[in-house]
């Protein structure tokens, strides 16, 4: 599939000329970008696919969960249009499946989806948000971001990658120059010093900019809408694994390592499980899935059946207190306006 792909290229060319010339318009202030008082934190990519995103916007609503705080994103995949706030008890058709699980996880937040991200913030602001954080929106220059975190994935470097369709980069490598911090995400625990500055100098970051690295900590125990049990207690027996997201790998190779027993039924990335699909997944006796998936599938289940694996984002080389300082000062920085 990636050779057939690379036959796309000269139609990358000409997207690859289009994004930079709208790029330029931006730079050279022809287009206008709308900047804000308010500390506004965009986390975004250069490519398409699972790059992390949702777990970095968890870990910023924890670090931040003593402010008041809003998340914008656009709602993937939702069939409601326009501003929403984001309820507890919410469909996905209504919300989507990820601000759907900020929401569940963070109650106390404000969670909402607009594709126009100006007229979201706009919005937003009514509510008297101490920060508000962007979910995915890189590439959405009408607003300026006063903070921007550019994640990567380590065994999909956007320096590897070339312009859509014959690669999975938005926009060129050069964008990354717009990032105040450069995460590569879903790294190997055991990822060598020697092979971190390896990777550094392939990025080869500006001065104003930092790298970190990060990996995938899966939690101990399994939930459902009742309950919790550990996962090794759910792996004693029989199950079987469903997912609808863009990298399901991580995962599989986990629960490998832990030695289940399980098969696993895999689908696209934010997959609208139709009733036959639904119904042939009833006939399964124990379901292990995401917990973006969870969001999808949890009204369509008994609580007993159907559980999620919860995962959370790790710094690596102990690199967590500076990231979470830089995080702090911009937006002291920004209250003292």
């Amino acid at each position: 599939m990636k050779h057939l792909r690379k036959l796309l290229y000269p139609f990358s060319v000409v997207y690859h000329g289009v994004t930079a010339a709208r790029n330029t318009l931006y730079d050279l202030d022809i287009l206008s970008s709308e900047k804000y008082k308010l500390p506004i934190i965009c986390v975004g990519n250069l490519s398409v696919g699972g790059t992390g995103k949702s777990p970095m916007i968890e870990y910023l609503l924890n670090l931040l969960k003593t402010e008041k705080v809003a998340v914008l994103s656009r709602g993937y995949k939702r069939k409601s249009t326009g501003f929403q706030l984001v309820a507890v008890n919410d469909s996905v058709l209504k919300s989507g499946d990820e601000p759907l699980q900020f929401k569940n996880k963070f109650p106390r937040a404000i969670i909402a989806v607009d594709a126009n991200r100006q007229h979201g913030i706009a919005e937003l602001q009514k509510f008297s948000p101490a920060v508000i954080l962007l979910d995915d929106a890189f590439q959405h220059r009408k607003v300026q971001a006063g903070f921007q975190i550019l994640l990567t994935r380590y065994d999909e470097l956007f320096t590897k990658d070339l312009m859509l369709p014959a690669g999975n980069l938005r926009e060129s490598r050069g964008g990354m120059r717009r990032a105040d911090i450069i995460l590569v995400t879903k790294c190997p625990s055991e990822l060598s010093q020697e092979k971190m500055r390896e990777i550094e100098r392939e990025i080869a970051p500006a001065s104003y900019q930092k790298v970190f690295f990060t990996g995938i900590e899966y939690d101990s125990s399994v939930f459902n809408k009742q309950e919790s049990m550990l996962l090794q207690d759910f792996m004693r027996k029989k199950f079987t694994l469903v997912t609808g997201i863009a990298k399901a790998t991580p995962l599989v190779q986990h629960l490998n390592r832990l030695s289940g027993n399980f098969e696993h039924l895999e689908f696209g990335d934010h997959h609208a499980f139709s009733e036959e699909e639904l119904k042939k997944l009833r006939t399964h006796e124990r379901i292990l899935t995401t917990e973006k998936d969870f969001m999808r599938l949890r009204n369509h289940f008994p609580a007993e059946q159907l559980y999620y694996l919860p995962i959370q984002v790790k710094f690596l080389n102990d690199a967590q207190p500076e990231f979470d300082q830089s995080i702090q000062n911009f937006i002291n920085k920004k209250e003292t306006r």
